[in-house]
């Protein structure tokens, strides 16, 4: 269950397992107390209102009885009702400790119905049926018989079957077992969508061998979606191999022309300036070639512990002579990433190229390039800031797009587009994340490349 906190209004995302199970268990518990309501009405009202007629109807004819009987006979009554029914008379004291049925008593509505039956105009329903006489349980009532006042006490196993129901029993068993009946419907229902949400996120990162669904379940929807689900990632596998081997085909088919025409131009072209001109646009172009080769690799490449300082330093030396680039660099020593080295280069270039070309200070015409890593957590920091114009809100989000242009001060140079779009496509197969921000003083784009470190 996840909270999302947006424009002041709270909102609870929930699993499809937690829905389902939270609205079954409703539905049981609204139908269970239905069925409650029923029985009671039905069944253990009338049931505890004939039992209190029962009880009243003996504590009546108990009275009658003894209140015909003299004082001598009275004893031997009162005797015989003991060892026979196993009703005990005795007298009631005026210092006798009476304890009443309380609300939520085993037996107190049965004893209020009795204190109802018994009632009368001189005695109230709380002094006539009492829990406890001097601390002794049972069901006492109290009877005035000649003018006495009498206790006649019922054993506290008349209020057994009434207290202690075996209904109660089987209830409790019934709503368990429904709702454990609940929880397994909703695990049956979650479990193909789970499945499903895993097969297209692998799908998402490009694993298309590991999102084959079962095709042979037995509910006739899921196996018709499986189905589908299975086609279509066979499709877009073969679409994205047919896109990276024309991708690689057009690239290898433009090399040639290119390297040939790089050589007429050193042989043919007289005039040194446009010998210089043409080989830069001949660079660029095969620059380009070498960025949709890039973007069209699909394997993930296996990833070791790698020095960052070292792959930062090796590629800040290769770039150095740059007369229009100053680099600084705040490297923590012996920092180890899970990385490829080759790979990790590439997104390196890529950034401090991207910094060269776009981060240029217009008063200076220089790009000034800071490069720091750090850990946080168990990921590692590293973090390329230029100080130039920065970008646009709008066109942030959509730098890493591919062949997406940002603002016009920040693309006076030419190129494909794709620069970022490989940085973050790369980092990503080796399972990092990359963040794109101005800085804080609106001076400079920053990008922020985290990857996992080494154990």
């Amino acid at each position: 269950m996840k909270l999302d906190a947006k424009a002041g209004s709270v909102r609870w995302h929930q699993s499809l397992f937690t829905r389902t199970f939270f609205l079954l268990s409703l539905l049981l518990a609204v139908s269970a107390l239905t069925w409650w309501q029923a029985f009671r009405a039905m069944e253990l009202e009338p049931s505890q209102l004939q039992t209190a007629r029962q009880i009243a109807s003996l504590a009546s004819l108990s009275r009658a009885a003894l209140s015909s009987a003299d004082r001598i006979n009275r004893v031997t009554l009162i005797k015989n009702l003991a060892d026979q029914e196993g009703l005990r008379v005795q007298l009631r004291e005026p210092a006798d400790n009476v304890e009443p049925f309380g609300a939520g008593e085993r037996g107190g509505r049965i004893a209020q119905l009795v204190a109802d039956q018994l009632a009368d105009d001189n005695l109230s329903a709380q002094s006539l049926v009492a829990a406890r006489v001097n601390g002794e349980p049972g069901l006492w009532v109290g009877l005035d018989i000649g003018g006495d006042g009498y206790w006649l006490s019922l054993p506290p196993d008349s209020l057994a079957q009434v207290s202690r129901p075996v209904w109660m029993v089987w209830m409790g068993f019934a709503v368990l077992l429904s709702f454990g009946g609940a929880a397994l419907i909703a695990r049956r229902i979650n479990r193909p969508l789970t499945q499903l949400s895993f097969a297209a996120s692998r799908v998402r990162d490009g694993d298309f061998d590991a999102s084959q669904l079962d095709e042979k379940v037995a509910t006739s929807e899921i196996r018709q979606v499986n189905i589908g689900f299975n086609r279509m990632a066979t499709q877009l596998a073969k679409v994205e191999q047919e896109r990276a081997v024309m991708l690689a085909g057009i690239s290898h088919d433009l090399r040639t022309p290119l390297t040939r025409l790089r050589l007429e131009t050193e042989m043919s072209v007289s005039d040194t300036s446009a010998r210089a001109h043409m080989a830069a646009d001949i660079d660029q172009l095969d620059a380009i070639i070498d960025k949709f080769l890039d973007y069209a690799r699909p394997e993930p490449p296996p990833l070791k512990a790698v020095a960052v300082a070292d792959v930062v330093q090796t590629c800040v030396y290769a770039v150095n002579d740059r007369s229009d680039l100053r680099l600084r660099t705040s490297l923590t020593p012996g920092l180890m990433a899970m990385a490829d080295t080759v790979e990790l280069m590439r997104v390196l270039d890529n950034l401090i190229e991207n910094a060269r070309r776009y981060g240029k200070s217009p008063d200076t015409g220089l790009a000034r390039v800071n490069i720091s890593s750090r850990l946080q957590g168990d990921r590692v920091q590293i973090t390329v800031r230029d100080h130039g114009m920065g970008v646009s809100q709008a066109a942030l989000a959509r730098l890493t797009e591919p062949f997406f242009r940002g603002d016009a001060a920040r693309t006076a140079a030419t190129g494909a587009g794709l620069g970022l779009a490989i940085v973050e496509k790369t980092i990503s197969r080796m399972g990092g994340e990359l963040k794109l921000s101005n800085s804080a003083d609106g001076n400079g784009l920053i990008v922020h490349v985290w990857l996992l470190k080494a154990k």
